[in-house]
């Protein structure tokens, strides 16, 4: 913003208008994935964001060019998404899934945490455009091998069902899960899950910055939201295959309303306080994603069924980062905003008290499965 001299509105409007079509591409990756298997999809696509990030580096000062070049990064970062990996996490594990969803998707909470730290250093060292440089270089580095070597789907008998292959057939289609009135009661909700926290949380370090912390200082701050989001993945793994999803979706995500009460009206260490609460939030929203889609309509078309509500999830963190910007620009402060997204978490818990008893509870266990028969 500083380098180009725009406004956050126009900065955080070019950024969303990127994301929405990543958030286009989601479903057809899904599709593409039950097709033809999680890596000949991911590789392909881990190649092409490092080139786009690295692209990012060389923007002239140029509003149409960032957005175009924003747009490449989103589309081939659409490959990254959760939806590759929550795909090969819910064809292995059922009875342990919400655990092994949240160990795994706390990658998100750890990057958040660390990644903005190393910006901040590059950006002091090699001004933002090395930075972004870098960065695609080291994305590609550690995860180009890690998809390669480690991440595949099971085979029959592998796994915690007792058949793979045949707990993998199990459940709706496509089309069949979208004239679901649970459908359309998930959707909305992740929308307006990710336009309260996703979409606000690329605001918390101007808001920061606003109050008096320095540059550097809000970025620190900020990092408490990646180990917030890294423990709430965790902890509600842990907690949804105990308790009912919907009741652990909504503890999170009052706290993050709460959260946003001590960003709106706290002083000094509240603010710190409210994003961690924040950040709690944000550690179920994806991996809840997943658990609810395989929950209520099984493993048959997880893929797709995860790539279009995980669209809907994109398209609400963009409309919601851009909006927030406007509101700013608007208002002169980040007041309507934090009401904003606190009204729209309230809505979502809502939504989902609606879904009902899971579809495809917790069928096969492993020592159940492998316990001979008795004579």
């Amino acid at each position: 913003m500083a380098d180009m001299g725009w406004d956050r509105g126009t900065a955080s409007s070019a950024m969303s208008f990127g994301e929405f079509f990543g958030a286009a591409m989601v479903p057809l990756l899904g599709w593409m994935m039950d097709r033809w298997g999680i890596r000949r999809v991911a590789l392909p696509g881990i190649a092409a964001f490092a080139i786009c990030l690295m692209l990012l580096g060389f923007t002239p000062r140029s509003l149409p060019i960032f957005v175009l070049l924003f747009s490449m990064a989103w589309i081939s970062g659409a490959i990254q998404c959760p939806l590759a990996y929550t795909k090969a996490i819910a064809g292995w594990f059922d009875r342990r899934r919400g655990l092994a969803l949240g160990i795994a998707l706390a990658g998100v909470g750890l990057g958040a945490m660390i990644i903005p730290q190393i910006a901040q250093a590059l950006i002091t060292r090699v001004g933002w455009r090395g930075a972004y440089v870098s960065l695609g270089i080291l994305m590609f580095v550690i995860a180009f091998p890690a998809v390669a070597l480690f991440i595949r789907e099971p085979r029959a008998g592998e796994g915690e069902h007792q058949a793979a292959a045949a707990g993998n057939s199990r459940g709706f289609t496509a089309g069949e899960a979208v004239r679901t009135a649970r459908f359309w009661l998930m959707a909305p909700a992740f929308f307006l899950v990710a336009m309260a926290l996703l979409g606000f949380s690329g605001h918390i370090v101007p808001l920061l910055t606003d109050r008096g912390l320095s540059p550097a200082a809000a970025t620190a701050t900020f990092g408490l939201l990646g180990l917030a989001t890294l423990t709430g993945r965790v902890v509600t793994g842990f907690l949804v295959d105990r308790i009912f999803a919907p009741y652990v979706a909504a503890a999170f995500w009052f706290a993050s309303i709460a959260g946003f009460t001590l960003l709106l009206r706290g002083t000094g260490l509240l603010p710190a306080v409210g994003v961690v609460a924040v950040g709690l939030g944000l550690g179920a929203e994806v991996d809840m994603l997943a658990f609810l889609n395989s929950r209520y309509f099984g493993q048959r078309a997880f893929g797709q069924l995860y790539g279009i509500l995980f669209m809907c999830f994109s398209l609400g963190g963009a409309c919601g980062r851009s909006l927030d910007g406007i509101l700013f620009d608007r208002a002169g402060s980040y007041t309507p905003a934090l009401i904003g997204s606190a009204a729209a978490l309230v809505i979502a818990v809502g939504l989902l008290s609606r879904l009902g008893a899971y579809v495809y509870p917790v069928e096969y266990r492993i020592e159940t499965a492998l316990r001979p028969e008795p004579a």
